[in-house]
């Protein structure tokens, strides 16, 4: 038996078409639940997730501290079977789904992560920009050139991995200081688990055959959404590069020198109209601000009263 397990807070009208599309799922032969976690939200998520609930083996959970990762580490507990399947409230499965994913942990029995393939369901059609920027950051897509085989936990994305249930046995958990929370978040929510279990030695497969389409809505095809989510995806970035090396610090003058190439990128770009260079340096120097935000915010952290006290 495997779970699926996803975490929402205020999507009720996606996550209803997300639902309807599970009910079209095949079920592996050793049979699956589903568990919803919703995470303190203020519409009708919980009436969604009821009228779903004799058509789906579905269990609903409430969790009211406001994150994506404590969301899921409540929903943890309430996991059945030897795998978990990590998808989003925003996703349309394909058939199949289960089945690939439940396939592949069963004939390989030595890898531990296991990711899928995740394709763009466009609410409207892109522009042209949208392939100027980074697909897996900014809209969590799979790298198409990404073949059935050994991989690294890096190319696996939260909307479509599953990891096995013995890796949580332990005690192994999310960090809830990482990843969606409100507006304003460094990213990396499913990414710091990842690389946290491979520097530990579990090793990831990528699944060709199970696939997932992730709901791109109107609203981010927009160039100042992107260069917002920039900011919070450097944030991450920093954050991370910090959890694999505590002791590391960013060599600020270098950050700061890439900085300025970038916005002497920038008016060069707007000099020859050059659109493509001029959104692709745009997003690279967000991403070295992000890393300047989270650490301007660490170190006020770390000064604040309630830190030296707990230490």
């Amino acid at each position: 038996m495997l779970t699926v397990l996803i975490a929402t807070r205020n999507r009720s009208r996606t996550l209803a078409s997300t639902l309807e599309a599970f009910t079209c799922l095949r079920s592996p032969t050793s049979g699956w639940k589903l568990v919803v976690v919703d995470n303190a939200s203020g519409d009708q998520t919980r009436e969604v997730i009821a009228s779903f609930q004799t058509v789906l083996p579905l269990t609903y959970i409430y969790e009211g501290t406001l994150g994506k990762n404590a969301a899921l580490n409540t929903g943890l507990s309430s996991s059945d079977g030897d795998l978990i399947v990590f998808t989003d409230d925003d996703v349309f499965p394909h058939p199949d789904w289960l089945i690939s994913i439940r396939a592949a942990a069963d004939t390989n029995p030595s890898y531990s992560i296991f990711g899928g393939v995740i394709l763009p369901r466009w609410e409207i059609a892109p522009r042209e920009w949208v392939s100027y920027v980074p697909v897996a950051p900014v809209f969590t897509l799979t790298d198409p050139r990404l073949q059935e085989g050994p991989t690294e936990p890096e190319f696996i994305f939260g909307p479509n991995m599953a990891i096995r249930a013995e890796v949580f046995d332990g005690g192994t958990r999310f960090d809830p200081r990482i990843g969606p929370r409100g507006d304003d978040y460094p990213m990396g929510s499913e990414s710091e688990l990842l690389e946290r279990l491979g520097r530990q030695g579990y090793k990831a497969w990528h699944v060709q055959d199970a696939v997932v389409e992730h709901f791109i809505r109107r609203h981010q095809l927009d160039k100042a959404w992107v260069l917002r989510r920039a900011i919070r995806f450097g944030r991450g970035q920093l954050r991370l590069s910090r959890a694999a090396e505590p002791t590391a610090m960013p060599s600020w003058p270098r950050v700061f020198l890439r900085m300025l190439k970038r916005l002497m990128r920038i008016a060069l770009a707007k000099m020859k109209s050059n659109e493509q260079e001029l959104l692709t340096a745009r997003w690279e120097l967000n991403c070295l601000w992000g890393h300047v935000v989270e650490a301007r915010l660490s170190h006020r952290q770390q000064c604040s009263p309630a830190h030296k006290e707990a230490k």
